[in-house]
């Protein structure tokens, strides 16, 4: 008898001990563990990250840090983290945050355009995925990779086709780099390449000429005119007298920089510069700006007329008034000159 009650009491602790280990790996693994209000939350593993870096990303989601610690640990999830965007859904327990966190690496979309420069771009794009601007402008001049592309610093630009992508946020910056230069030769097919080649251009000057359009007329249905009249002063070998690359070959000189210039001089024409398209003739080195696609595709879509000449429209701002003579060009011109003097613009 007296051993029978010690094999009860044995049992019985047994099973104690066993509802306790139960009770503490059910707390561990299956009791939901966050402690946010909203249906997900997320979070952002750098690459390199240590568990220490993850945890204090967690501390705020969870109810319990310490028995996620405990099962982080037995999954070996703290020895091997991955980096990326991971989701958390309200009332998730901590083996399923630890599935979705080493495994569930979500993508993202970013989105750009209009950036004026390479360096307006790395920042943007800096905001959106991990790669930090520094990293981004090294990797998209680096020299090697331009040169066995055929882009220059000068036309580098011209890769980044404006638009949304989906990305991974760890994404590293050549990775974005790569990825870019793949869009753009996808966009670049064979029809584009034939209509870029029966107008005379490589891709590379038909987005330089883009660039310009873009920035002369941010009206898409205006843009295949503008660019119509561009390619008719390229065939007759007229200079393009662009107003938009004299205000780029300014803002790369001292006394312009940090200014805005809202009125184009004769002061202007006399930069010495190859974005210079009044001294210079046929298209300048490379991009002026980022082209919208809109104006990409005028260019390989021009309207076929005869106009040489156009001047902003004072009574529909944003379009122009176009000529086919130079005197009734200077009187378009002179208009939009006393519009301009009227609303007190003189610089």
């Amino acid at each position: 008898m007296y051993i029978k009650k010690i094999l009860w009491v044995v049992a019985l602790i047994g099973l104690v001990i066993f509802g306790v280990v139960a009770f503490y790996v059910y707390s561990a693994m299956f009791k939901p563990n966050t402690a946010f209000n909203n249906e997900t939350a997320y979070i952002y593993v750098s690459t390199n990250a240590s568990y220490d870096d993850v945890r204090e990303q967690l501390v705020p989601l969870l109810k319990d840090i310490d028995k996620f610690d405990a099962l982080a640990s037995q999954k070996k999830y703290t020895t091997n983290i991955k980096a990326g965007r991971f989701a958390i859904s309200k009332g998730m327990n901590n083996n399923e945050i630890i599935n979705s966190i080493r495994s569930k690496n979500l993508p993202i979309k970013i989105a750009f355009n209009n950036q004026h420069t390479l360096e307006d771009l790395a920042g943007r794009i800096s905001t959106q995925i991990e790669a930090d601007s520094l990293s981004l402008i090294t990797a998209m001049t680096d020299e090697a990779f331009l040169s066995t592309n055929g882009f220059s610093k000068a036309t580098a630009l011209g890769i980044y086709l404006p638009n949304s992508y989906e990305f991974f946020w760890n994404t590293s910056a050549e990775t974005f780099r790569d990825r870019m230069l793949k869009e753009y030769n996808s966009f670049w097919n064979d029809e584009r390449k034939a209509k870029a080649k029966k107008l005379n251009l490589t891709p590379n000057e038909a987005i330089t000429l883009a660039s310009i359009v873009h920035e002369e007329s941010k009206k898409a249905d205006e843009q295949p005119r503008v660019a119509g009249v561009y390619l008719n002063r390229l065939r007759i070998g007229m200079p393009l007298q662009a107003d938009p690359t004299l205000k780029f070959a300014a803002y790369q000189t001292p006394k312009y920089k940090n200014t805005v210039i809202r009125r184009v001089l004769n002061v202007h024409k006399e930069i010495d510069s190859p974005y210079n398209t009044y001294k210079n003739f046929g298209l300048p080195p490379g991009l002026i700006a980022m082209p919208d696609l809109s104006a990409i595709k005028a260019v390989l879509n021009p309207e076929k007329h005869s106009y040489l000449y156009f001047a902003a429209d004072a009574k529909r701002l944003g379009y122009h008034k176009f000529a086919k003579s130079l005197a009734q060009h200077n009187n378009n011109a002179r208009a939009y000159q006393k519009y301009l003097s009227s609303q007190g613009i003189n610089k």
